[in-house]
């Protein structure tokens, strides 16, 4: 069976991809003829970064550091979920095999997760993921129900969302035990304004489980 030739505007843009590459390597390797030798030696990231999908929110590039310097993870509205493997195997890697130095959730304003979760409509598979976002809003649901802007409201979700994320994550054995161990990690919280390009620190920074809920510490 033969494949179905994509229209010219497609096949463009996907050779455009490869093109893009090709002038990525040349101008690099201009400034520096070694670059992708070191680069391939290993990395020693001091970040991790837990932030959206969302293609408007680059972390090496609003940061404006180099690869190597942020080992990243993303998913839909930067969640941190006690049972997402793929992120606790992320986090775990970064924490005890990098030992990466800080650990930043990052959200941004106008995340269409966010805004989703917000709404009472239905969107399929991706609804049993924004129930977390939901459980954001539960609980600080009398705050945001006299947030008459829906905008507003959508913003100051993403800030709580962001929030909260911080805390799973504190709240992690990962983290903990880190902690336990007298190994040096903070954990952050940061939104992203696309429409200034700005970072926000939302001023929820961890060094330690002292402020914990006795229920979530671990011994």
């Amino acid at each position: 069976m033969c494949a179905k030739i994509p229209d010219d505007t497609n096949s463009d843009l996907y050779k455009s991809l490869l093109e893009g590459n090709k002038r990525f390597v040349e101008n690099t390797l201009k400034i520096d003829p070694e670059y992708f030798q070191k680069l391939a030696q290993g990395q020693s990231p001091p970040v991790l970064w837990i932030g959206c999908a969302d293609s408007r929110v680059p972390a090496n590039q609003i940061t404006n550091t180099a690869p190597g310097q942020i080992f990243v993870h993303r998913n839909i509205a930067n969640m941190v979920i006690h049972s997402d493997m793929n992120m606790l195997s992320v986090l775990d890697y970064a924490v005890n095999v990098l030992k990466v130095k800080h650990v930043i959730v990052t959200g941004h304003y106008g995340c269409g997760g966010v805004i989703a979760a917000i709404s009472n409509q239905q969107f399929g598979l991706i609804d049993n993921w924004l129930r977390h976002i939901k459980d954001v809003y539960r609980l600080h649901a009398h705050e945001l129900d006299q947030i008459a802007d829906i905008n507003e409201r959508c913003d100051r979700l993403v800030e709580y969302n962001v929030i909260e994320n911080v805390y799973n994550l504190c709240k992690t054995s990962i983290v903990q035990n880190a902690w336990q161990s007298g190994q040096s990690l903070g954990v952050h919280g940061w939104v992203y304004s696309l429409g200034t390009g700005t970072i926000i620190d939302m001023k929820v920074s961890a060094y330690d489980n002292a402020n914990m809920e006795n229920v979530f510490k671990f011994k």
